[in-house]
């Protein structure tokens, strides 16, 4: 179906002018869709959901729904005691009612608002950017804090759950083609021995939940950089993004991915890891910008465990690059066949970086908390 076609379909006011992709996202499929009339403009963005990571499209829109009822009538609340004017962006219904359209092939197609007038960037742009995203992370999480947990269906089951990854791991390990690429190079067996080292931490977040120290809450589930929305004119944070990942989880999952992936300046695909530091200006930032806010809902426990979770995530993540490489690559896209060798070389390597800066980071953490 054409897309001008299709857009019409849902109830958006004005005449189509554009409709172009917008975006880079690893996911969907995104279009930016201007519409006009003779005294007011309206953009949304349009996109077509991504089957082969979210099977059941329709549950992430009725997640998406619960979300935003809940926290559009949360920041209509604030708004007058705000600092700034914080959105989320809204669902735009079909002209039948639908917050999703299913096209002929079977593919979910949904609209949603844009955030107008803000932007959001690919890497961190210093210590002022860092703390407007983790006081953004931390008003969505003060937004959700009190949403009922049972009304959202899990997107992805076992996101983040650090063991069940290692599991996988030792299951590519024991196959033929894993044991091959595994010998096949000095590197590859240097990557297994660093993960080995590190195998009794793994479980340190879930012993946690399993004792009673840390509860589930609601967590973004991808809070990069580029998912966090600033605004054009005032520099202050006004939105997160990319909602599909929403679920009942740790907050520490979100805190420990933003603070690994803002606070490395080299990015993931970085050749030469003498490059690849954790960035201690940059984290100060960020945890200011969060903790500041984050007060009111975080527990000692919650504190005591922030560290923990910065250096978790990014072993995670490493070993789940590592992973694939020894399963051929099957799930991550790559370039080249070494690309994820190499991504879980900088992630080990940041994780060394944040292991040997531990105290500081404590520190930093206890004093702004």
């Amino acid at each position: 179906m054409e897309l001008s076609v299709l857009i019409h379909k849902f109830d958006i006011p004005g005449r189509l002018v554009t409709i172009n992709p917008n975006g880079g996202g690893n996911i969907n499929d995104t279009y930016l869709a201007i519409f006009r009339n003779t005294f007011d403009e309206r953009q949304v963005i349009l996109q077509r959901m991504n089957r082969a990571v979210f099977e059941n499209p329709q549950q992430i829109m009725a997640n998406l729904r619960v979300l935003t009822v809940h926290t559009h009538r949360k920041l209509e609340e604030e708004a007058e005691q705000s600092d700034r004017v914080w959105q989320m962006p809204k669902l735009i219904q079909t002209r039948d009612g639908k917050d999703c359209l299913i096209d002929d092939r079977g593919d979910a197609w949904r609209v949603i608002t844009k955030i107008a007038s803000a932007t959001a960037f690919n890497e961190t742009q210093g210590p002022e950017h860092a703390a407007e995203c983790g006081a953004v992370l931390a008003h969505f999480h003060g937004l959700v804090n009190d949403l009922d947990q049972t009304e959202l269906t899990d997107p992805l089951p076992g996101f983040h759950i650090t063991p069940r990854y290692l599991e996988k791991y030792d299951g590519t390990v024991a196959t033929v083609a894993g044991r091959e690429r595994l010998n096949a190079s000095m590197e590859a067996r240097r990557l297994a021995k660093f993960i080995e080292d590190r195998r009794a931490f793994a479980p340190v977040l879930q012993q946690a939940i399993a004792r009673g120290e840390l509860q589930l809450h609601v967590m973004h589930g991808d809070p990069k950089v580029n998912n966090v929305m600033i605004d054009d004119f005032t520099g202050k944070g006004t939105a997160m993004i990319d909602l599909d990942t929403v679920s009942p989880g740790l907050l520490h999952y979100d805190f420990g991915d933003a603070l690994r992936s803002i606070c490395n300046p080299a990015g993931e695909e970085e050749l030469n890891l003498n490059k690849v530091v954790f960035d201690m200006d940059l984290c100060l930032a960020f945890c200011k910008g969060y903790l500041a806010q984050a007060r009111a809902f975080l527990t000692d426990a919650d504190r005591r465990y922030l560290y923990d979770s910065v250096r978790l995530i990014t072993f995670e993540l490493g070993m789940r690059f590592f992973q694939d490489y020894l399963a051929g690559s099957v799930y991550f896209k790559t370039r080249h066949p070494e690309q994820n060798l190499n991504r879980a070389r900088v992630q080990f390597r940041l994780c060394e970086s944040i292991e040997a800066r531990e105290r500081m980071i404590r520190e930093q953490i206890n004093t702004l908390a």
